[in-house]
């Protein structure tokens, strides 16, 4: 059964993670299933942070995976398998300047379009569950003063979407990177480091209090940032400084 099926419908919750975690505990997810929400009110974003958007105006999915293997030493490969899938059909609707900013953002220009967030569940080292979050930008245009630099399809393209519909495009393509992962396909970092925000451009970082300039290189197979002085940082360690 492809990725996606079936798809439940939300009115509004807490978070759509939270809510398939909670499916997935009770033993009420089955492989592929995804929930859409038209209203987050408790929405995360990555290392905790808090996620808001519009009712009824975006994206706010999750998808419940089941790689029921031993959790691989370089897990790094799964974010970007998902990564890529998010990028491929924003891509297809934004054009080419869209990317993926290290280490699951995808951003069009110098603006943030939208973002991801994976929650594993292991049972000892058993990859039993991932569950994907999956926020993207479609028809805001008024956002939170405290957000430096959100961008929305509709601010791009200039006209309404169908945030539902768009939703059930985005899981044909999650469904295409999830199976290029199993099978173990060796192009992903490769594509993933083809289209990495800022890569080889001059770019100004930030670690602790400490503001300095460098070059992104690439991301490594274990996920690290690696810069041009030699300098390799996990996530949360540094944050690329974007002016939009």
């Amino acid at each position: 059964m492809p990725i996606g099926e079936p798809l439940v419908i939300l009115p509004t919750v807490d978070s759509t993670n939270k809510y398939a975690m909670q499916q997935v505990h009770a033993h009420l997810a089955i492989h592929g299933m995804a929930w859409f929400t038209h209203e987050q009110t408790q929405g995360r974003g990555q290392r905790g942070n808090e996620w808001k958007t519009s009712v009824g105006e975006n994206i706010i999915l999750s998808v419940s995976l089941a790689p029921n293997q031993a959790f691989p030493s370089q897990p790094f490969l799964f974010n970007a398998a998902i990564a890529l899938a998010c990028y491929e059909f924003y891509k297809n609707l934004a054009g080419d300047e869209t990317a993926i900013k290290w280490p699951n953002d995808i951003y069009w220009r110098d603006r943030k379009a939208g973002g991801i967030l994976v929650d594993n569940m292991l049972s000892g080292s058993h990859w039993r569950w991932s569950v994907v979050g999956i926020g993207i930008n479609v028809n805001q245009v008024h956002f939170d003063p405290a957000l430096p630099n959100p961008v929305s399809l509709k601010e791009i393209l200039g006209y309404h979407l169908d945030p539902l519909a768009l939703s059930k495009e985005l899981l044909i393509y999650i469904d295409k990177y999830w199976n290029l992962w199993r099978t173990g396909n060796k192009e992903i970092m490769q594509r993933y480091n083809e289209i990495l925000f800022k890569r080889g451009q001059p770019a100004r970082f930030r670690v602790d209090n400490r503001v300095f300039e460098d070059m992104v290189i690439e991301v490594n197979a274990t996920g690290q940032l690696v810069l041009a002085s030699g300098q390799s940082f996990d996530s949360g360690q540094i944050a690329l400084i974007v002016s939009g």
